[in-house]
């Protein structure tokens, strides 16, 4: 059992027979009145997100979560293919469940699938991982007195800031969780 007073990004719990899991959280202790937690919480089968208050002390039963280590493959159409690396079993995932992890995600790269009874629900892409910039407007001498940034496009087609010194064709490492940028590799 957890506390909606333990809840944090990740956690993943049972409510009224659906399983979902938290996104954002904020506990909130008023002047007045007793504390609560504000959450907004994803149903892991369906994706639909719901803003929703609890007592700190109330109480839901954890959800298991498997997580498995697989391999990007290929899509097709709105499907993508991921391989197990042990059994070498390729299973599809919809879309809707890569969407976030595929702006840094490129063939034969290994992503974390998270699954619920056997369905993957999350598709998460390692929290670094280098890509090559393929456009980019090019920084001009005397533009880094403020330490200026300026947008670029990396071979997976995310969108990315970048100090001016970065040039098309430079390979970059990146934070997949925050999608900055972190060194010129």
């Amino acid at each position: 059992m957890i506390s909606a007073g333990e809840f944090k990004k990740g956690v993943t719990f049972v409510m009224d027979g659906q399983v979902y899991v938290v996104v954002e959280f904020q506990h909130v202790k008023p002047g007045k009145g007793a504390a609560f937690v504000r959450t907004k919480i994803r149903n892991v089968i369906t994706g639909a997100v719901t803003e929703t208050t609890f007592s700190p002390n109330e109480k839901f039963e954890r959800a298991h979560i498997d997580t498995k280590e697989m391999q990007y493959l290929y899509a097709d159409g709105d499907l993508y293919y991921f391989m197990d690396l042990e059994t070498y079993e390729q299973i599809p995932i919809e879309y809707e469940k890569v969407k976030d992890a595929l702006q840094y995600l490129k063939e034969n790269d290994n992503a974390t699938i998270r699954f619920f009874k056997g369905e993957p629900f999350e598709v998460k892409a390692p929290n670094f991982v280098t890509l090559k910039v393929t456009q980019t407007e090019p920084g001009f001498k005397g533009d880094t007195a403020t330490g200026a940034n300026k947008p670029c496009t990396v071979e997976t087609g995310a969108q990315i800031t970048v100090p001016l010194f970065v040039n098309e064709g430079d390979t970059i490492r990146v934070d997949t969780r925050t999608g900055e940028y972190m060194e010129r590799v």
